[in-house]
């Protein structure tokens, strides 16, 4: 069975929150996150058949426009993509190292789909909001070529959006540098 994941994101934690418990009752959707994040923002990332989640997204979207900043659909998302939402690393890191910086969450977690989908790379962390402002960065690890692509294909849609703030490839980054990512 294929998963969808949908992700919004809120200016109200308290309209979050009833958000929250709406998607909840209108479909057989499954909380990823629902938590208030950096700054004063709330994030409901969400979780099943894409007719259920869409379903809930709509809802969402239609009682609480006034109080969304972003929101994305992903139809068959990149398991590793909810893996890393989850709080999951790959085992190794090794090689280069792409970052993909985002002003909204949902275009981070699109970002990071679209990169994995695009080339041969690993997702070694999706950070959405907290300790980065309200931001989404996602690091990615691979051969040099294929970051290089990720990167690319992966900052698109938050480009388009308006939403992209920088990304950057290290070919060969210091040793203790991965100590730290």
């Amino acid at each position: 069975m294929e998963y969808s994941v949908g992700v919004l994101e809120m200016k109200s934690i308290a309209m979050g929150v009833q958000a929250s418990d709406d998607a909840l009752k209108a479909a057989g959707i499954r909380l990823i996150s629902a938590q208030p994040i950096c700054p004063g923002k709330f994030e409901l990332i969400i979780t099943g058949e894409l007719a259920q989640v869409n379903a809930a997204m709509e809802k969402i979207r239609t009682s609480y426009e006034t109080y969304l900043v972003d929101s994305t659909l992903i139809g068959r998302i990149e398991p590793s993509v909810v893996r890393a939402l989850l709080g999951a690393q790959p085992e190794s890191k090794k090689g280069a190292i792409g970052t993909i910086e985002t002003y909204s969450i949902a275009s981070a977690i699109q970002a990071a789909d679209t990169a994995v989908k695009s080339s041969n790379v690993e997702i070694v962390e999706l950070r959405t909001a907290r300790g980065v402002g309200g931001k989404g960065i996602v690091f990615l690890s691979g051969e040099i070529a294929d970051v290089t692509a990720a990167v690319e294909n992966g900052s698109r849609y938050a480009k388009e959006q308006g939403v992209f703030v920088a990304s950057t490839v290290i070919g060969s980054p210091h040793e203790e540098l991965w100590n730290f990512i």
